[in-house]
């Protein structure tokens, strides 16, 4: 279980792994996430990244380390990682990589509730959603095959984020082969069901049952 953090944010966790390397201020720590992707790897809103700066310095984690300017730009605050910060970094990334959290993706939420839709719109969809997934697929693996050069473990987020979507490729297309050639189960209750406005009595007993307990 997750454990209750004093920065529960998950941009502080990106902000304490950059600044970790050297002090530098929100401006700079903004620019270099921006650069690696981090908005890629975990949901971040740019317009609270001085609040969580300022949540990490109020609870030991950031100091003050100094201010800069450049030019006739306004002085910057630069901060630094604590010894508390980087034990703050450390103990997260272990529950993040040691401890198992059920995710709830979209289109899950979608899939919950697919029967609203008919077998044919909904084939349609899965179908606009496959050759998407697919074209994203390929323009994914083409970058990693591009990046050779760089360090493999500053890759790997990438090259699981390209494995999940491969494996939920790879589900789509068995599920809308099944959808298509016509040997899903209860396809064509399914079917009549969007045909005539009426519940089949076997899908409104299962319905009537409730889901089946994790």
């Amino acid at each position: 279980m997750a454990k209750r953090r004093k920065v529960g944010n998950l941009l502080g966790l990106a902000v304490l792994s950059t600044v970790s390397a050297k002090p530098m201020h929100p401006y700079e720590m903004a620019s270099l996430m921006r650069a690696r992707g981090k908005d890629r790897d975990m949901d971040i809103k740019w317009g609270s990244l001085y609040t969580v700066v300022g949540n990490l310095e109020k609870h030991g984690f950031l100091a003050v380390e100094g201010s800069s300017r450049h030019g006739s730009r306004p002085e910057r605050t630069v901060y630094r990682i604590t010894d508390a910060g980087r034990d703050e970094l450390a103990d997260w990334v272990r529950e993040l990589i040691g401890v198992p959290e059920r995710e709830r993706p979209r289109f899950e939420a979608g899939l919950s509730v697919l029967g609203a839709l008919g077998p044919d719109e909904a084939a349609a969809l899965l179908r606009r959603r496959l050759d998407a997934m697919e074209r994203e697929i390929a323009e994914d693996r083409a970058v990693l095959e591009a990046a050779k050069e760089v360090p493999r473990l500053f890759l790997i987020e990438a090259e699981y984020d390209l494995a999940m979507r491969r494996a939920e490729a790879e589900w789509v297309r068995g599920f809308l082969a099944e959808i298509e050639d016509g040997t899903l189960p209860d396809l064509d209750l399914w079917r009549a069901f969007h045909e005539t406005g009426e519940m089949p009595p076997e899908l409104a007993e299962l319905a009537e049952r409730g889901a089946p307990k994790d």
